[in-house]
């Protein structure tokens, strides 16, 4: 799961990167209004941790574009104005829930945990397809009785497709969804195919009923066999 935080105070934006990379999610970073525009014109994000107070605008403004693009599912407002207004302001907007400052980092991961399941996983913390499950809380895929011992980016990139069934990806927009701006240090994507190759046999090997295809020249998505 891939999180964009929106946050002027550096200090507080490596501590929420380190703790939630820690967690297992893709973490970027944006410290203004004009970097979160420019990022989210251009990649998708599972969720979206706003800070309202941001140097050069309000995130209500950000939100506001965000709604007019289509985007605005699964953002958590992050502020020190811990108001009334605020709060109604932002969730008129769109936002999914509010968390004002200063707050525990187990309470942020709870709420992110809470919004993504309830947005994204329909409210369960389980993906099901076929003979195959994942327990998003625990991490573990299951094939039937089977356990596949996955690497950590084989089940990102399984949990990617499964929530994402029929739906054709590129393998641009799939290296940017599971491994975010560290894409950006590698010259080609034979590391994508390498990953998905080692986890497709897993799969197989294991009895799945879903499958990963490659669509030439196009990408790749899961179908049921």
């Amino acid at each position: 799961m891939k999180i964009l935080i929106i946050e002027d105070d550096p200090s507080l934006r490596e501590i929420m990167t380190a703790f939630l990379e820690k967690e297992r999610f893709v973490v970027e970073v944006a410290e203004s209004l004009r970097s979160a525009l420019f990022k989210l014109s251009d990649y998708d994000y599972d969720c979206i941790l706003l800070d309202i107070m941001l140097p050069d605008g309000d995130g209500l403004t950000l939100l506001r574009k965000l709604r007019e693009m289509d985007r605005s599912r699964n953002v958590i407002v992050i502020s020190a104005k811990d108001s009334v207004e605020d709060k109604v302001a932002g969730l008129e907007l769109g936002a999914d829930d509010y968390l004002a400052k200063p707050f525990h980092l187990a309470e942020l991961n709870a709420r992110i945990r809470n919004v993504l399941r309830r947005k994204t996983l329909n409210g369960d913390t389980f993906v099901a397809i076929d003979n195959v499950r994942i327990n998003t809380a625990s991490f573990e895929v299951f094939v039937g009785n089977v356990k596949p011992e996955l690497t950590r980016k084989e089940y990102d990139i399984l949990l990617y497709f499964m929530t994402r069934p029929n739906h054709l990806t590129d393998k641009t927009r799939l290296a940017e969804s599971v491994w975010g701006d560290h894409m950006d240090q590698v010259d080609n994507f034979d590391f994508i195919y390498a990953q998905i190759k080692n986890l497709r046999k897993k799969m197989n090997d294991a009895g799945a009923g879903i499958e990963i295809k490659a669509v030439y020249g196009l990408g790749y998505k899961l179908a049921v066999k």
